[in-house]
């Protein structure tokens, strides 16, 4: 297996495996619409800092990704990201996001009314101001593949001197979870809802991870651990 940089060369193959690498997770498909996914949570990146992003492929063919941002302030406003996906994909005129999206509405009034906390966009805390999303095939889980991930954008953060990451899960996503948590990060902050997604017919909660790191100019940032799983 061989990690390294993505290159321009990559795309497409990127794209093919941003489609699938999350089958079998509760996040596997949000819309139903693979491509204007990819528009959303793959190509941003790609345009950002194509040097944070990392793939595992073996015999050249990738099998998994992890996409990070070394300043989260600085990312695309996420909002306004959504909208323009919205319009050039026309979601709302197919089926499956216009049910997403009007769940979405739904669960948002219906939090309102039970004074049930959402999920927002984004997480923002000097202590870990980079970010990162990762994921790995299917045939390449417990391979190392995601480890190795990893440790290479690990290896970048160190370089540049950033004191911490985190990353967005969900609670119900405990194979996950798990990794995350053996890769050194912990629980942080509460567990919302996330409004429109369904995972086994049951609503799902986001889970924030935090990792700090030791940039050699004093304490690293510590983080408060929140039991849920």
């Amino acid at each position: 297996m061989q990690v390294r940089s993505y290159r321009p060369s990559d795309h497409d193959a990127l794209r093919a495996l941003f489609a699938r690498a999350g089958e079998g997770s509760p996040t596997a498909t949000l819309w139903q619409h693979p491509e204007s996914e990819a528009d959303l949570y793959l190509e941003p990146y790609l345009r950002a800092d194509p040097d944070s992003v990392f793939l595992a492929l073996v015999d050249g063919v990738p099998v998994g990704y992890l996409t990070g941002c070394l300043d989260s302030g600085a990312s695309p406003n996420a909002a306004e990201l959504m909208a323009r996906v919205i319009k050039e994909h026309r979601l709302i005129s197919r089926r499956g996001p216009a049910i997403f999206f009007a769940r979405s509405v739904v669960d948002l009034v219906s939090a309102r009314l039970r004074r049930v906390q959402t999920a927002a966009e984004g997480f923002s805390d000097p202590r870990w101001p980079a970010h990162l999303h990762i994921n790995v095939a299917p045939e390449a889980r417990r391979s190392g593949a995601g480890r190795a991930l990893m440790e290479a954008w690990f290896d970048r953060l160190r370089a540049r001197r950033v004191p911490g990451c985190y990353l967005q899960t969900v609670v119900q996503n405990e194979r996950a979870i798990g990794f995350f948590e053996r890769m050194g990060f912990i629980k942080h902050g509460p567990t919302p809802e996330i409004p429109g997604l369904r995972y086994r017919g049951a609503r799902v909660h986001q889970q924030t991870m935090v990792r700090a790191f030791d940039t050699g100019q004093g304490p690293a940032g510590s983080a408060s651990v929140t039991e849920a799983p």
